[in-house]
């Protein structure tokens, strides 16, 4: 009898007796495995695992459901579990990427970083029935699957796209791409959703997830509670992706005013459902749709193309444009982790690329004033004593000539000397030239007014 009340007819082969069969079915109907599970293989063990685990999300059982059938089953499915080893895991991933590689289309770090994760958990939970004392997974070696950092799409991004077709693996839209998509589809059926996702940087599932009950337009807040995600062809409402995505945000005005009038024109007072992107039957819309939507909008805009979570990257950027810190970004998102903020979700816009250049400059600049700056309060006593002081070099009438003789400048000719018999030093020349280079390039480049 399955979970969803139906009866399932289980065939498993492999193995040595009857005894060992009946043994293996006996853990299925909730029996205990054998004391020193010596019957159970690998692949027998990964659905048991995959069968108890309760508390699993419905993408994550997706992921782990595919991960089993198509990479863990295949390659270690026969083994006895007890038998498991570093070497065998090792061989497993080492054919999987030459296999792939050999058919074109080979498997990105990330996903094998997965499939072991997928691994690595179902041999946890053996440890934790005893039937191994350690796991193997935990000392296969992969090839580096760190995360894509986000590049914007800047303006030489965007001709070198035009051109070539080239693209980045993970790009955001700057504010005024943001903008151009929003205008462009203001009379879009879909347009408060894209708005939501742009501006607070809401999941997918997230998005299609709230309801009416978690707005309050008076109070301008909006409460993340719930998410909407696909299995098996039917949408799942289901508990945000962690603690922390169940989060408070603030609206601002303009955001209120556009869910003003999506109220007004399917709220519940005008007979609508409880979904604020629902179908005309009550339910909410499929993530799928709204994504094949999202693509189709981005082309018919003839904008670079991003991937709708993209969006939720875009709107971590412009908030930290905005000058907010890190630490609101990272509420605003609902992230465990400040880290994974700061890495994976924040890129530099062009915008403060250029503040902080001119924060730099401005900082040398000043600097520069107040060394060339004259010093005042020195007594002429003094000086005189440091002049008398000073050793005085013999020089030629050629040198006193070469010394005194008129120079020119940019203000014209004039005659400039320096104390008696001194030349300046390599080091004073150099630093000489500096101040003339920054102020200069100070010229050429004055700064912006306010």
């Amino acid at each position: 009898m399955g979970g969803d009340g139906k009866r399932h007819r289980l065939r498993r082969g492999g193995f040595v007796s009857r005894a060992a069969a009946e043994q293996a079915g006996g853990y299925w109907l909730g029996h205990d495995v054998e004391a020193d599970g010596s019957l159970i293989t690998v692949g027998q063990w990964l659905d048991i695992w995959l069968a108890t685990r309760h508390q699993l999300r419905p993408a994550t059982r997706r992921l782990y459901t595919q991960h089993v059938r198509d990479y863990l089953k295949p390659a270690l499915g026969s083994i006895v579990l007890r038998e498991l080893t570093i070497g065998m895991e090792q061989a497993m991933f080492t054919a999987l990427v030459r296999v792939s590689s050999a058919r074109g289309r080979p498997l990105a770090p990330t996903t094998l970083h997965r499939i072991r994760g997928a691994l690595t958990a179902a041999l946890n939970a053996a440890i934790r029935r005893g039937l191994l004392t350690q796991n193997p997974a935990h000392w296969v070696e992969l090839p580096n699957g760190r995360r894509p950092r986000a590049v914007v799409w800047t303006e030489a991004r965007v001709a070198l796209w035009r051109a070539t077709g080239e693209r980045p693996q993970l790009a955001v839209w700057t504010a005024e791409h943001t903008a151009q998509f929003l205008h462009s589809i203001r009379d879009h059926r879909l347009y408060p959703l894209f708005h939501l996702v742009a501006l607070l940087g809401l999941r997918r599932g997230e998005v299609l997830g709230l309801r009416w009950s978690d707005i309050d337009l008076k109070a301008r807040t909006l409460v993340v509670s719930h998410q909407v995600q696909e299995h098996n062809g039917r949408r799942v409402i289901c508990p945000p992706k962690s603690l922390t995505s169940l989060r408070t945000l603030a609206l601002d005005h303009g955001t209120v005013a556009v869910l003003r009038r999506l109220s007004a024109e399917s709220g519940p007072a005008s007979g609508g459902g409880d979904f604020l992107f629902a179908k005309p039957s009550g339910e909410p819309l499929s993530p799928g749709y709204v994504t094949h939507m999202f693509r189709r909008l981005v082309t018919e805009c003839d904008l670079p193309p991003v991937r709708f979570h993209d969006l939720r990257h875009g709107a971590a950027s412009l908030s930290l444009a905005a000058g907010n810190d890190l630490k609101t970004v990272q509420a605003l998102l609902g992230h465990d982790s400040i880290v994974l903020t700061a890495d994976t979700y924040t890129s530099v816009l062009p915008c403060l690329a250029h503040q902080a250049a001119e924060a730099s400059a401005a900082l040398v600049l000043k600097a520069v004033r107040k060394v060339s700056r004259p010093r005042r309060g020195r007594s002429k006593t003094s000086a005189r004593n440091q002049a008398a002081t000073r050793p005085r070099p013999r020089t030629s009438v050629a040198s006193r000539d070469r010394i005194l003789e008129p120079t020119s400048d940019s203000h014209g000719t004039h005659t400039r000397s320096t104390p008696t018999g001194k030349i300046p030093t390599i080091k004073e020349t150099c630093w000489s030239a500096s101040i003339q280079w920054v102020c200069a390039a100070r010229d050429s480049n004055p700064e912006p007014a306010g």
